[in-house]
């Protein structure tokens, strides 16, 4: 195969086609090429000439990509999932393009040709031989899927994971519709697929080298707030499990991003009362590896390994050890209703807003601007045996509430949400009709100095079966915009 430079391959890239780039998270995403894409873009730009292109990726990436692209004015669209402050400033201005999916949904809209077809696909490896046979580097993603469809493939060989993570990866087909096959996974331990996946050595136009980490995002440390959010998650858990509803054997765990879900993880870990685990996830943060490294998660299914550069330094020093705790799979295993449902996954997932009812809003700030998408968390939240969403009661210094009358914007809604933990509480809404749900949630859930807001918001609805009054289900919202305060509600 031929070596180019990262500055050769960028050429390679025309105005407006349509790019793939691999990974999950920043976790196996390029970064040379993108890099001298943003470079190329501002160089052209220069001289008057357009060049933007339509990105595809498997998750959030890298700031190489979702960062520098949107820097350089380089980006038309963007597909399905986004993170960092320039893209989403973007995105809520209306000059890139962005519709937010379920992630498990992405690969049929791919095979169905939605965005239309894959010009090229950016791909990360730590191998590849010349007969196309090629072994991934920390995310998989929907890469495989994008080596099949795209026209042409660049691929990066990143020497940073070289002869480190050969074997973590379970690499397998589900197939289109009219063709989907059976996902055989009956435990989070079950490998079915490969290790590599095959490409046609044909579509490769050059391969570029580097020695590069992923550089995930830095997590912050646990809080007051996020500490006793995770002892809640523990204790309802530990509750479930005494009221035989969780096995003494416990269930696989799924878990969002962030520094909420982290710590809900690191305090699980804690617990003596909650038994070995195996997690079934999209993500595995520092806290999984760290809950296997101590015995309590027994193994680690994800899409990608979203952890920090000295714990994956950990991992590579201690490989036979984690290769066989660890396994990194496609997006249409990972986050397969088919699978989530039979293992009876518990979820544990973050919203922005909660309203009293039990919808959630997981994306949209004031219902108007997006943070990053939806990503995976209602694929597990809507197929999950226990899905629980969890936030603090407040923000913005205790100006703004959590738990509101009616969510601005709703991505998971009362039929899906049957658990909602705050600092403050615990509220069950499994088998509650909407106004013991509302009861409930603002009673255990809702910050002390929201409470009475929302028991007045619910009289006003009366004895209706859900007690809204339409005319005032956005005051509290409305009232944060025009003071800054939601306190200063004027009822």
């Amino acid at each position: 195969m031929k070596e180019i430079l990262p500055e050769e391959a960028a050429e390679f890239i025309k105005n407006g086609d349509t790019v793939a780039f691999s990974g999950f998270s920043p976790a196996g995403c390029p970064k040379a090429v993108p890099h001298c894409l943003a470079m190329r873009a501002e160089k052209e730009h220069k001289f008057g000439h357009e060049f933007k292109i339509n990105v595809l990726s498997g998750a959030s990436t890298n700031d190489c990509i979702d960062g520098e692209l949107t820097r350089a004015d380089a980006m038309l669209s963007r597909f399905p999932y986004q993170t960092g402050k320039d893209i989403r400033n973007k995105i809520n201005d209306g000059t890139i393009r962005f519709c937010d999916i379920h992630i498990s949904q992405f690969p049929q809209y791919l095979r169905d040709g939605i965005w239309g077809k894959i010009d090229v696909a950016v791909v990360e490896m730590a191998e590849f031989s010349e007969s196309g046979e090629g072994v991934l580097t920390t995310g998989v993603g929907c890469t495989p899927l994008f080596c099949q469809l795209a026209d042409k493939i660049i691929i990066e060989i990143n020497e940073y994971h070289k002869s480190k993570i050969l074997g973590m990866h379970d690499i397998y087909d589900v197939g289109g519709i009219g063709n989907k096959k059976l996902i055989p996974i009956l435990s989070p331990m079950d490998r079915i697929g490969k290790t590599n996946i095959k490409l046609d050595p044909k579509k490769v136009i050059g391969i570029v080298r580097t020695n590069i980490p992923d550089n995930n995002f830095d997590l912050s440390q646990s809080s007051e707030e996020t500490n006793k959010i995770g002892h809640n998650v523990s204790k309802f858990l530990v509750d479930e499990m005494i009221n035989g509803r969780i096995p003494s054997r416990f269930l696989p765990v799924q878990s969002g991003v962030g520094n909420v879900s982290n710590a809900v993880l690191q305090t699980m870990n804690e617990e003596s009362k909650i038994p070995c685990y195996c997690m079934y996830s999209e993500v595995l943060q520092d806290s999984v590896i760290d809950g296997i490294e101590d015995g309590k998660i027994l193994f680690g299914s994800a899409c990608g390994l979203s952890v920090s550069n000295e714990c994956l330094d950990k991992i590579y020093s201690n490989y036979d050890f984690f290769s066989k705790r660890l396994v990194l799979r496609p997006i249409d295993v990972t986050n397969s209703p088919e699978v989530i449902n039979r293992l009876g996954v518990i979820s544990i997932n973050t919203a922005l807003e909660v309203d009293i009812f039990g919808n959630v809003n997981s994306t949209h700030i004031m219902g108007t601007d997006i943070v990053n998408g939806i990503g995976g968390a209602a694929d597990f939240s809507r197929n999950a045996y226990l899905s629980i969403f969890v936030c603090k009661s407040s923000a913005k210094n205790g100006n703004l509430s959590t738990i509101v009358p009616l969510c601005s914007h709703i991505d998971t809604s009362e039929h899906s949400a049957k658990v909602i933990i705050t600092e403050y509480g615990i509220a069950d809404l499994r088998g509650k009709p909407p106004a013991e749900r509302a009861h409930l949630i603002i009673k255990n859930c809702a910050h002390p100095d929201y409470r009475d807001f929302l028991y007045k918001f619910l009289s006003f609805g009366g004895k209706k079966h859900e007690p809204i009054d339409l005319r005032k289900v956005y005051d509290m919202h409305l009232a944060f915009q025009e003071f800054g305060d939601m306190r200063k509600l004027n009822w």
